[in-house]
């Protein structure tokens, strides 16, 4: 047989892997070939997504299923024996492995991580490969793992013959929980830091059930802050505890169970009735906290109370995003992390979705926060796709309000649509220091709706530049809106006829604004769209960064038939599916112009005329006649109280 001509793949199925076999390991539970233990990252170019190559290793050796102790680096004959070495570290150091080879067919290069003193690379020959129960040896030796816990570190991992298994990450997790717990040295407080999205509650299971198997810990307390994250972790994978497992609830215990789940808030309260001490100091031995960054990692907290009270048992934290203030540290208490798994690396090995930072804020007369929550679903829908995403989404929505009811019902709309805890402030934005904006005030999307010929507080204009001073709310809001976006930023806001004609301030405001912005789409609304009001309005959309040199116009129209707008017949979504399908194709229409700046009146006058259309008398009903002069009378009297 000739050697060289061998595929690599040929070298390990004739020389490898029964090398393997005859120094002991078992071909079903101990070899695996061709393990890929990454996805693939994944690479976005607009609406098209493509994966990379995943990372691969030859062999993995393993003690026992998901236990692993070494692997091998093949190359073809035409390679020297040590040529895949560098190769094969660099896939050891995250799977997290001490034993190393590499190997050309002729023999082996064992780098052997364990070594304190001597040579840490020697080539052996192909029938002296270490047996699995060698390897062990020294994997225990250089673990500190003693006769007496071998037991519990070798316990085996849950499975329910689904043949799923642990991601690398959630293996060397599990594997350095379970091993520290094993070997105690003092220590029963340990940190797990993973990011949001990789399986933290899974590798949480897999750690009870190995210790409880064990038997090293016998009854547990799982303790998160959320309804949903308790619900989701009974219908998780902390459903194959089954019978031994029960949900802490209206501070009922039964003491009967080995798995505990409680909100923090079910077992404590501000008074002296704390459920937890219907248990006694000794009856936990383990507690993993879920999101411990949020409560326990405050020293002064109720929640550390609890977790004082059960001090005699091991504390696992879990988190995303550890916490270090200094009124909080997440390390302090709970010491610097067993292992972490970042988002960075998520997003790397394609676990994780790469994901785009979306800043949307609604600063003014954000009312009940419509512009908001359409926003929040459009997000969703088109951005989110991993919980990392909604995380982020989670971070990136702003809303200011003025109203006091406005204000209550915003908020409330923000939470019952998936906003743990909005961002939604009760101010005047107006009274937001014009000079103290710079960029990290500065966001990248607004969405406003400013109110029309309302009040200000006295001396808010002052607050601006000279040249821009006046008691118009409409028009501070223009110029507040161009200062707090960034460089590229992007807003849309509605605007009376009045902010986009006439001269004096109102001109210096639309000069700064083409001049700062590209003013790009104008859409003119019915005089009727936000009735009782009845002032003609615009939704202008703008971007700062850039001059503008010519702005469309689109003109949209009332419903066939239709003679205004109501309360009972208000503008609807679908009314804009013409100008959503013209947006990305524009071409001049019947209800769609492009003026160039240049062209404009003098003053910068924006208040310009569909030239495709002629004017039409408009004609009324004696009924629609009196509804209009009884609305207009219901504004008047709001106005004036």
């Amino acid at each position: 047989m000739n050697k060289k001509s061998l595929s690599e793949r040929d070298v390990c199925a004739k020389f490898i892997t029964p090398s393997l076999v005859a120094a002991g390991w078992d071909l079903d539970t101990q070899i695996r070939e061709e393990v890929g233990f990454t996805d693939g990252r994944i690479y976005v170019r607009g609406k098209i997504h493509a994966r990379g190559a995943k990372k691969r290793v030859d062999h993995i050796l393993y003690y026992k299923p998901n236990i692993p102790l070494a692997i091998i680096e093949a190359k073809d004959n035409n390679h020297t024996v040590g040529a895949g070495m560098q190769q094969a570290l660099g896939y050891a150091k995250p799977l997290d492995v001490p034993f190393v080879f590499s190997s050309n067919g002729d023999a082996f290069l064992f780098h052997d991580k364990t070594v304190k003193s001597g040579p840490i690379e020697t080539e052996i020959p192909l029938n002296a490969f270490p047996s699995p129960e060698q390897l062990w040896q020294k994997y225990k030796a250089f673990k500190g793992i003693t006769d007496e816990v071998e037991a519990i570190v070798a316990q085996d991992y849950f499975t329910d013959g689904s043949n799923r298994s642990p991601r690398y990450y959630q293996q060397i997790a599990i594997n350095r929980t379970v091993e520290a717990i094993a070997c105690n040295e003092g220590n029963n407080r340990h940190l797990l830091v993973m990011a949001t999205g990789t399986g933290k509650t899974y590798t949480a299971f897999q750690i009870i059930y190995r210790l409880w198997k064990s038997g090293v810990k016998k009854r547990i307390l799982f303790l998160a802050d959320r309804t949903s994250l308790i619900d989701q972790t009974v219908r998780g994978d902390f459903r194959h505890f089954k019978d031994a497992m029960t949900v802490i609830k209206h501070k009922q215990i039964d003491t009967a169970y080995n798995i505990y789940l409680a909100l923090y808030q079910g077992l404590s309260d501000n008074n002296d009735a704390d459920a937890y001490k219907q248990f006694s100091p000794e009856f936990f031995d383990l507690i993993i906290v879920d999101e411990c960054h949020r409560g326990s990692a405050r020293e002064d907290s109720k929640w550390r109370e609890i977790l004082e009270y059960f001090k005699g048992a091991t504390h696992i934290g879990l988190t995303a995003t550890p916490k270090e203030t200094k009124e909080i540290s997440s390390s302090e208490y709970f010491g610097d992390p067993l292992y972490t798994y970042s988002l960075k690396q998520g997003i790397e090995d394609g676990f994780l979705a790469p994901y785009k930072v979306v800043k949307v804020t609604l600063d003014i007369d954000a009312d009940t926060g419509g512009f908001l929550r359409a926003a929040i679903d459009y997000i969703r829908e088109k951005e989110v796709r991993t919980l990392d995403d909604e995380a982020i989404l989670q971070k990136s929505i702003t809303g200011w309000e003025l109203k006091p009811v406005s204000y209550v019902l915003g908020l409330t709309n923000l939470i019952l649509h998936g906003l743990d805890v909005p961002d939604w402030h009760y101010l005047d934005s107006l009274k937001t220091e014009y000079n103290s904006i710079g960029p990290k005030q500065q966001v990248e999307c607004i969405l406003a709706n400013p109110p029309f010929g309302a009040g200000i507080a006295d001396g808010v204009e002052t607050n601006f530049p000279t040249s821009f001073r006046c008691r118009e709310s409409a028009d501070l809001f223009v110029i507040l809106m161009i200062h707090l976006l960034k460089p590229g930023g992007r807003c849309a806001i509605v605007l009376p006829d009045g902010c986009i004609t006439s001269d004096g301030y109102k001109e210096r405001i639309r000069e700064k604004l083409l001049t700062d912005c590209n003013l790009h789409t104008i859409i003119r609304l019915p005089q009727s769209t936000f009735l009782p009001a009845t002032v003609s309005t615009n939704l202008l959309f703008f971007q700062k960064g850039t001059p503008t040199k010519e702005i469309w116009y689109w003109e949209h129209h009332l419903p066939e038939g239709q003679k205004s707008y109501s309360k009972t017949k208000a503008i609807q979504f679908d009314e804009f599916a013409p100008l959503i399908e013209w947006w990305d194709k524009r071409e001049e229409n019947e209800v769609a112009w492009k003026v160039k700046v240049e062209d404009l009146k003098k003053g910068f006058d924006l208040d310009l005329k569909n030239p495709h259309r002629e004017e039409e008398e408009a004609s009324f009903s004696t009924s629609e006649i009196i509804e209009k002069l009884l609305t207009s009378f219901d504004r008047s009297r709001d106005l004036i109280h």
